[in-house]
């Protein structure tokens, strides 16, 4: 009896450290490893703030196909549109701007063409050119099919709109 409760135990500590997550990067981080080993990039700018942006980290960012599809095949990046520290890249400094009553990061303003809501995605390629920037929530299934186009290149041969109307679901 004593080692089917060990057991069951054992069991119980395991089963969290089984279920994988999102492997997240700085931009610095990103920046650095796409150097020796280049893959797209796909940032989420979010702020502490923001209830969707939380309500994404605790489902869609949990999804097993999403966290394996990020993991195996982009740079994620967690942005915070309202972070301090400045980041260097490109030979340009990116600061953050005390404005308003929270201020923004500008390099989160150059990701987004200034369009500051959240969440907000920013899918880049290999040399940190943007493919697509997706504002708002996401579930699952409509995430992976922004993935997909970013990942498999449909963008180099059609538009967004046009790759989501032909219904390329994966």
């Amino acid at each position: 009896m004593r080692q089917v409760i060990l057991s069951l135990l054992l069991l119980l500590f395991l089963i969290p450290l089984s279920a994988q997550d999102v492997k997240w990067y700085s931009w610095e981080e990103a920046s650095e490893l796409s150097k020796t080993s280049p893959k797209k990039v796909f940032v989420d700018v979010y702020t502490d703030w923001c209830g969707w942006c939380k309500k994404m980290d605790a489902s869609t960012f949990k999804d097993a196909e999403i966290v394996k599809y990020l993991n195996d095949n982009f740079y994620p990046v967690k942005f915070n549109a309202e972070q301090k520290d400045q980041i260097s890249f490109n030979g340009t400094d990116f600061k953050f701007i005390a404005q308003g009553r929270r201020g923004v990061h500008q390099l989160a303003y150059a990701l987004l063409d200034g369009r500051m809501g959240y969440p907000a995605f920013v899918l880049l390629d290999e040399s940190f050119a943007r493919i697509m920037i997706s504002p708002g929530f996401k579930k699952a299934p409509q995430l992976q099919q922004e993935l997909t186009f970013a990942k498999e290149e449909k963008y180099k041969k059609m538009s967004w709109e046009a790759y989501k109307a032909s219904d390329n679901t994966p």
